[in-house]
């Protein structure tokens, strides 16, 4: 009786172990899955800039842009 409980018991710890395993890697994972959100914010940020400031300089070069030095 006393090997049954005993056995009891370490299946009770090892469930523990599992479960606070468990909790650590999904918070990792949420973690991760914020800071890759931040990533990919930033980079469409860039882009977008990056894409007006082409198109910025293509409507300076073809004289269409506001603040054109030819004019």
């Amino acid at each position: 009786m006393a090997d049954q409980q005993n056995l009891a018991f370490k299946a009770g710890q090892a469930a523990g172990h599992a479960q606070v395993k468990k909790d650590e890697m999904m918070q990792k994972c949420q973690e991760t899955t914020e800071q890759a959100g931040g990533l990919m914010q930033q980079t469409g940020d860039q882009i977008k800039s990056m894409a007006q400031g082409a198109t910025d300089t293509m409507k300076n070069a073809m004289g269409m842009g506001g603040s054109n030095p030819k004019q």
